[in-house]
Formats: structure tokens, C-alpha cells, sequence
């Protein structure tokens, strides 16, 4: 309810991280993104810093990341902010991390063209069991 829903628009920077697990199929992999700037002193367009986040995505979302998406292709990821606070290392150092849990993802068609195939699901065995004692 009070979650904190953001969109990016960056760059895929590691390979997809996809598991089978016991909760369904999950996928990760670090974003990057770079904000621009017009720089009014040089009269030309710069770089920001590049942030780097962990991008999450669970079930079909990630199935349908790992057939989809490879490392340096722009998208447009939207979901859940995360911010992790790690415990202090043994020099006291603390470490913060930024990662979202995906709802959407998709290539950035501002930098590119893409060809979209809609996943055919298949009936589930109870739905196919029902829909033949009804015939």
C-alpha cells in the first residue's frame, strides 16, 4: 500500500541471474542507470553518475526476462524500491543497497526496435479435468 513505485530507464549491465526455486522462478541482474544533463557552461549534453541497481523479477516475469533480455540492451524497468541497510563490517563501514522488485519490464523503444510474442499459456490439469466433465 505505502510502497515506493518507481520507473527507470537505463541499461541491462550483468548477465540475467535466472533459478528454478521452490516459490516459483526468480531472475536478477544490475541496471545501470546514467541521468544526462545539459551542461549550460560547455553548451553540451553530459553524463551523470551512473547508479546500479538489482532488478528482481519473479515467476513469468522472469522466465519471459531470461528469453528476452541480454546484457547492454536499454529498458524501462517499473516496480517496487527497496533499500537495504547491511550491517556495519568489521572496519564499521556501512552499506546500502538499492534494489526493485520488478512488476514490468521492457526494452526502451526510444533506442531500438523490438518484436513481441505473446506467451501462450497452457490450461492447468484441474481447469482441463472440469472443462471435460462439462462437455
Amino acid at each position: 500500500m505505502n510502497d515506493t513505485l518507481v520507473t527507470l530507464v537505463g541499461y541491462v549491465a550483468t548477465q540475467i541471474d535466472y533459478k528454478e526455486t521452490a516459490t516459483g522462478p526468480s531472475a536478477r541482474f544490475r541496471f545501470a542507470v546514467t541521468p544526462r544533463y545539459f551542461d549550460r557552461r560547455k553548451d553540451v549534453w553530459a553524463d551523470g553518475p551512473t547508479s546500479f541497481y538489482t532488478v528482481w523479477a519473479r515467476r513469468a516475469l522472469a522466465v519471459n526476462l531470461a528469453g528476452s533480455v541480454a546484457v547492454g540492451e536499454p529498458l524501462v524497468v517499473h516496480g517496487r524500491l527497496r533499500v537495504r541497510d547491511d550491517p556495519p563490517d568489521g572496519e564499521g563501514n556501512r552499506w546500502f543497497s538499492a534494489d526493485i522488485d520488478a512488476t514490468a519490464i521492457g526494452h526502451d523503444l526510444n533506442r531500438g526496435t523490438a518484436a513481441f510474442r505473446r506467451v501462450v499459456k497452457a490450461d492447468p490439469p484441474l481447469m482441463a479435468t472440469q472443462k471435460a466433465a462439462v462437455v
